[in-house]
């Protein structure tokens, strides 16, 4: 924010500083080792009185010079340079915080020059004991800056007490301190070896070369477990949450902490091999190998170490973009004009994705290139458009800490991410297309309200369900919905009957072989554990049958359907056809229509790539499957995305608890996982906070430009969206991880601490629910059945059980569902969406000819034979209707 940013673009994203550090690091420590080495060989050539030994350090000493004297110093001198026009605030605290420590350093680095230069020089002109002491003056003088220098680099990974007290030895003396001395001292050893590897082959004296190999051999050797006891002892002493990052949680870091030890390993095997009788050229092969070896070593370590500071440059100070957290505050306000360098201040239409460039390299450039070799950003990105890469940014920084937050205002992310969608990834502007939909056709039974004998009322008590559509890869619903039906005995006094009574369903046309276009069936034993025949549920229902008789009511539970007709195409609203007959007689006493509707409409392609499957207009496709799975696996350590691959397919509700009837499957182990609502709620709460019900359409088939319209409702109607019942996103989410959390689910907390509510003033305040068994209880706003204010909530106020949502509830007589009159979830009357009044109506379409609340209008005659007089038989003001 306060300096220019350095435009790199394809060499962006820290580039130059892997390069030059990591090479600097390799020598530098090479500088530390091979001082020992020097001294240590030359008091065993002195003592063995051998020429060809003193000839061989007398060259080594030259190239030792001029590699760490010469590129050593002029690296060091790149990382200065880089640093500071790359990371300008950062390197200026370091620089202000330990001003006396880098002095200190300086004037050692000063005297190794000079005192390298003696030894070098002095060779052939001191004496013996003269020249010893002038190569330990110069190894103590090496050791003495590494021990410097390692201090000002612990500190900036993990600076203890410092922030607090702002002491020098605080920082200095930091918790890393003394395990990153021994491990680089032990490494300095090791390297110390490698390169005596690559020098002592050229001694033209074969029993000097095999014994300076041997001793080359033994230094690394007896440092490699040092290397691997000292990289365990710095992983131990990290802040947990750094020390979780590294050893589970960054999947970037797994193979470096991997590459760690298999390279000590085999360098160690490399080393002994060397030592041993292999052909001269042969051997110099491998001393090259293994100084590329120990590159990779220094590189892994050195990764690891970076790596585990992100987000930080400097621990708790300065993020990774070289911004100071309080000079961010608030995160949310507007960025631009705040930062000193940007050309652009405000986001307008014209100009927002100049700004995004803007927002660009001062908030991502800094780690990610553009179409370079490091963290290109196209690799991150370029399977998704704006709106994905904006839920990117809206939880960055929140669950999974290893980059900063966003900083700036709403229009400023958007602006962001259409410069990274269109100006990087050149993908064009989305304009949405609404789904091709037109009013359904259905064939009403008639009913002659003066002769009608029986009336037969069929619903659905779970409204839309909503499922992925590609169980190939994954399954989070089976496949299917639950028809309901109520049978009255037109009277005086109307009778339900049940008794001596079948009622039988009929799927649709085109809707008999739901495995015909939906492979839910062919995997269903890798995903329920259960083997089905084609078109049957896991309930045993076909889409043809009978449905089962209750108490005062008739359901087919889990009946086969999907929105995939035989010949093609899409429709969300199969129409079956509920006959009731008489046991004995056969006799058809009533026929009747009701929806099973079913939905595949998820947009997960959103931010996990891929498209629709099916028309584009629904369907996960297999590409958007296999991207969920490979975040699933990348962020939970699973093998999902090879399970599928492999032709097992994953039911999500196998392993995370859900109470939804169409479940299919009972988890392993209910008690150890969030159930799956509040894991995928509490997740992608933290990516799609801020919004309002447009939110919701992403999972659930919602979108009004959408194939399914799933809501549709008369609150629909009168504008009251999702969030005036289930509140809005993150609202949502707390409330059902309050509920895990109280079941003692360690996973909900971690989850909701991104999240600060929107409906209560405190996450202490958000009300606790179970899914699908506590939802808004519809007379908090309907107090006594009456019309609510305009303002009116649901949210916060949950049925106390089951039996209290509106599903389940029945009117005061205990003989009808509330549903069999107002009409299914999501679907209450009148209902309406671009299929028409009559698929989304049939109830009071068919038995009143107009949409409606049965029985509305004062239409008591749909039931009752004779004119009612009015009052609150089955709620209290009914008569408004």
């Amino acid at each position: 924010m306060e300096y220019p940013v350095w435009q790199l673009s394809a060499f962006g994203g820290g580039f130059w500083i892997v390069v030059i550090a990591v090479l600097h690091v390799y020598v530098a420590h090479f500088a530390v080792g091979g001082g020992l080495f020097l001294i240590m060989t030359e008091r065993r050539a002195r003592k063995l009185g051998s020429a060809p030994m003193l000839d061989y350090l007398h060259r080594h000493a030259r190239f030792f010079l001029l590699l760490t004297m010469v590129f050593g110093a002029l690296s060091g001198v790149g990382i200065w340079l880089t640093i500071s026009v790359l990371s300008p605030q950062a390197t200026l605290m370091l620089v202000r915080t330990f001003v006396w420590g880098w002095a200190t350093e300086w004037t050692f680095f000063a005297g190794e020059i000079a005192v390298l230069l003696v030894y070098y020089y002095g060779f052939d002109r001191l004496d013996a004991k003269t020249h010893l002491r002038v190569g330990f003056f110069y190894f103590l003088l090496a050791f003495l800056s590494l021990f410097t220098v390692n201090g000002i680099i612990g500190f900036m990974l993990t600076p203890g007490e410092w922030p607090t007290t702002l002491n020098f030895w605080d920082g200095f003396f930091n918790p890393t301190f003394w395990p990153s001395v021994v491990l680089r001292l032990a490494l300095a050893l090791l390297l110390a070896g490698l390169f005596g590897f690559a020098t002592a082959l050229g001694i033209p004296d074969e029993k000097t070369r095999e014994d300076v190999l041997r001793a080359s051999c033994r230094w690394v050797v007896a440092a490699a477990p040092v290397l691997l006891l000292s990289g365990f002892w710095y992983v131990g002493v990290l802040p947990p949450g750094v020390r979780e990052f590294v050893l589970r949680r960054s999947s970037e870091i797994a193979s470096y902490r991997l590459a760690y030890p298999v390279l000590l390993v085999l360098l160690a095997a490399g080393s002994l091999a060397l030592a041993t009788h292999l052909p001269l050229r042969l051997r110099r092969i491998l001393a090259v190998a293994l100084l590329v070896l120990g590159l990779g070593l220094v590189g892994a370590f050195e990764t690891i170490r970076e790596a585990a500071r992100k987000p930080w440059l400097v621990h708790g100070q300065i993020w990774s973009t070289d911004i100071r957290p309080s000079q961010a505050a608030p995160y949310d306000a507007p960025f631009l004009p705040r930062a000193r360098f940007a050309k652009v201040k405000q986001v307008t239409p014209q100009n927002r994705l100049e700004a995004g460039r803007e927002l660009y390299a001062m908030q991502c450039l800094a780690c990610h290139s553009v179409g370079g070799p490091f963290k290109d950003i196209r690799a991150y990105t370029a399977h998704i458009g704006a709106a994905g890469v904006e839920a990117y940014l809206t939880g960055q920084g929140k669950l999974f800490t290893q980059m900063p937050p966003f900083l700036g205002s709403p229009e400023e992310r958007a602006a962001l991410a259409a410069y990274v969608s269109e100006g990087i990834n050149g993908k064009k502007p989305a304009v949405p297309k609404p789904a091709e939909v037109l009013p359904a056709e259905v064939a009403l039974p008639p009913f002659d309200a003066a002769a009608a004998p029986y009336l037969l009322i069929g619903f659905n008590s779970l409204g839309v369900v909503a499922m992925a559509g590609c169980d190939g890869s994954f399954s989070l619903a089976v496949p299917g919905n639950t028809l309901q039906a109520v049978l009255v005995k037109r009277d005086v006094m109307p009778e339900v009957v049940t008794k001596d009574v079948t009622v039988a369903y009929e799927a649709p046309d085109g809707f008999k072989h739901p495995s015909k276009r939906l492979d839910f069936w062919k995997h269903a034993a890798t995903l329920v554990g259960k083997r089905l025949d084609p078109d049957v549920s896991t309930t045993g229902l076909a889409p043809d049958g009978v449905m089962t008789a209750g108490d005062k009511l008739y359901s087919a539970a889990g009946i086969p359907v999907s929105p995939y007709p035989d010949a093609g195409g899409v429709n969300p609203y199969p129409v079956f056809t509920l006959t009731a007959k008489d046991a004995a007689s056969g006799e058809t006493l009533a026929v009747t229509k009701a929806v099973a509707p079913v939905a595949t409409e998820m947009r997960c392609f959103t931010c996990h790539g891929g498209g629709f499957a099916v028309d584009g207009e629904t369907g996960v496709s297999a590409d958007t499957a296999k991207g969920i799975l490979a975040v699933h696996d990348k962020r939970n350590g699973t093998d999902l995305a090879e399970r599928a691959k492999a032709g097992g397919p994953v039911a999500c509700q196998g392993c995370h608890e859900s109470d939804s009837p169409n479940a299919g499957v009972a988890p392993k182990d209910p008690k150890a996982l969030l159930s799956l609502s509040a894991a995928v709620h509490g997740f992608h709460a933290s990516y799609l906070s801020g919004g309002d019900a447009r939110a919701c359409g992403n999972c659930h088939p919602t979108a009004p430009d959408g194939v399914t319209q799933a809501q549709r409702d008369n609150h629909s109607a009168a504008g009251i969206g999702c969030v005036r019942c289930h509140g809005y996103m993150e609202d949502h989410a707390l409330s059902l991880l309050a509920h895990e959390k109280a079941a003692g689910k360690k996973a909900a907390a971690w989850l909701m601490a991104p999240l600060s509510p929107r409906a209560a003033a405190s996450v202490a305040e958000i009300r606790p629910r179970a899914a699908w068994t506590q939802e808004p209880d519809c007379l908090t706003c309907h107090k006594d059945f009456t019309r609510p204010a305009q303002d009116a909530s649901a949210f916060g106020v949950w049925t106390k059980d089951a039996a209290g949502l509106f599903r389940n509830r029945k009117e005061d007589t205990g003989n009808i569902p509330c549903a069999a009159c107002h009409g299914s979830p999501h679907a209450t009357f009148v209902a309406a969406n671009g299929y028409g009044l009559d698929v989304n109506n049939i109830p009071s379409m068919q038995y009143m000819g107009f949409p409606g609340v049965l029985g509305s209008a004062k239409r008591c005659d749909v039931c009752h034979t004779v004119e009612m007089q009015g009052g609150d038989v089955h709620h209290p003001n009914m008569e408004r209707e």
